[in-house]
């Protein structure tokens, strides 16, 4: 089953899957919390998906709480802690577990990524990001700490956007 099939539930508690969140589209995965150091990463992930959803790219995020206890609310907390404070349109997801007995299927397979250094294995901390073509391959995995907007995270962006594509 690829990544893109693997079932889960938006945070409005909706079934769903990555690919039904922009078809044909690359993604941005990224595991978020509000009450975390790298919170304000929301800013430029919100940009990202605005600067880049009509060439193919999708924002998504997964509440975590395995960090810290940095994401305890509940979805509707989570919900509106992101639209009022930092004007978040990209989809959510529902809160889930990203390392551990727990781990939703989606972020097995994403662990299993090395990043540029060639180091797979449990997801860090809050704000690790996996850009996902949308054949649902991961491209490239960045660490919490590299920024949204890194040139780093825009190149493999720009070299990963689907040919073609248009959303409208």
């Amino acid at each position: 089953m690829s990544i893109l099939d693997i079932p889960v539930k938006t945070l409005a508690g909706q079934d769903s899957s990555l690919g039904a969140v922009a078809p044909g589209a690359a993604l941005l995965v990224v595991n978020v919390a509000s009450k975390c150091g790298l919170t304000p990463q929301y800013t430029a992930l919100e940009k990202l998906h605005e600067q880049f959803a009509s060439r193919g790219l999708s924002v998504v995020g997964f509440p975590c709480n395995q960090f810290g206890g940095q994401e305890p609310g509940t979805a509707e907390e989570i919900a509106e802690f992101c639209s009022a404070t930092y004007g978040v349109t990209f989809p959510m997801f529902e809160k889930i577990e990203v390392n551990g007995p727990g781990r939703n299927a989606i972020y097995t397979s994403l662990a299993a990524v090395p990043d540029a250094s060639g180091e797979a294995g449990d997801i860090q901390w809050n704000f690790e990001k996996f850009l996902v073509r949308p054949d649902g391959t991961v491209a490239a995995r960045f660490r919490p700490r590299t920024a949204p907007d890194d040139p780093e995270v825009l190149a493999a962006i720009e070299a990963n956007l689907p040919a073609g594509y248009y959303l409208g």
